[in-house]
């Protein structure tokens, strides 16, 4: 390989096409796109300041690097690539991009970051942003810290572990989501998605998971979340804590340890098609469900 050593790089494309090349200890200064469409690269304890810097590249390795938040929209169009001990200041890394590997990286400016990419792995990585991942598909995440509204809108087939996710509308107009024990607080959680599973999780959204399809709950906790399951088919939903609300589940089973208020319009759903057990008697008289005490 060829080696770039402690370089202060400018202008546009300063290494425009490499190919087999390892850079260390160097800076990527004014100047956009440095090493567009390069190919084969190994980064190593390097910076990058300005625009664009791996567009249309492949097979990168980057380690103990920074981009900072003047490298905006930093990585577009680029397959195969690994990011290790890294922090990604800048927003709208990602675009397009696929076969992505983020190990140990810290994004405190992530707004728009992911879009329209495949095959995501995240393993400790820390994210402040919005629109995180929105219509991206086939992602891992494990211990991932998220704080920013709208993340996963539009996702298909993402799995979560060890995670915390602060996010309003989070999971919006999904399909194929399982999430272990994680933890997740913001309003409106899940609307208008499908297949979606959450064990052993925590979770507080006001009227959260609504508008939903095939949604299953193990081993959960909802804290503080009411007007929950409305619209909401096909439900299975164990929680092991007291639920505040529940409104118009379309159908299903809800367990719960106890259960604040139930509210069912017959001239918007058909109350018989949901089962609603709570292990408390003292349910709102006025509840128009089937109760059944565990």
């Amino acid at each position: 390989m060829e080696l770039v050593k402690q370089k202060y790089l400018c202008g546009e494309r300063a290494l425009f096409q490499s190919n087999g090349m390892r850079i260390e200890d160097s800076v990527f200064a004014d100047g956009e796109s440095p090493l567009k469409e390069s190919k084969n690269l190994e980064i190593d304890q390097s910076v990058f300041k300005w625009k664009y810097p791996l567009w249309y590249c492949q097979n990168v390795l980057m380690t103990n690097s920074v981009l900072l938040e003047t490298a905006r929209s930093g990585i577009w169009y680029t397959h195969h690539i690994r990011i290790q001990d890294s922090v990604i200041e800048a927003p709208k890394t990602f675009r397009r991009a696929s076969d992505i590997t983020l190990e140990n990286v810290n994004m405190p400016l992530a707004d728009q970051t992911f879009w329209n990419c495949q095959d995501i792995k995240l393993n400790k990585v820390t994210v402040r942003g919005d629109y995180f991942a929105m219509n991206s598909n086939d992602i891992t995440a494990d211990y991932l810290n998220l704080t920013g509204n709208y993340c996963f809108d539009g996702v298909k087939n993402i799995v979560v572990r060890n995670s915390k996710l602060l996010s309003k509308d989070a999971f919006w107009n999904c399909e194929n989501v399982t999430v272990y024990d994680s933890a997740i607080i913001g309003e409106y959680l899940g609307w208008n998605s499908k297949n979606v599973t959450f064990i052993n999780c925590t979770i507080e959204s006001l009227q959260g998971l609504c508008y939903m399809e095939n949604v299953k709950l193990i081993n959960c906790k909802l804290m503080n979340t009411s007007l929950a399951f409305e619209y909401c088919s096909n439900i299975e939903a164990e929680i092991i804590s007291h639920i505040d609300s529940i409104k118009n589940p379309i159908s299903g089973v809800i367990c719960a340890q106890s259960i604040g208020e139930i509210i069912l319009e017959e001239t918007k759903i058909n109350p018989s098609e949901t089962k609603i057990i709570a292990e408390n008697k003292n349910l709102n008289e006025s509840t128009q469900s089937e109760c059944l005490h565990c």
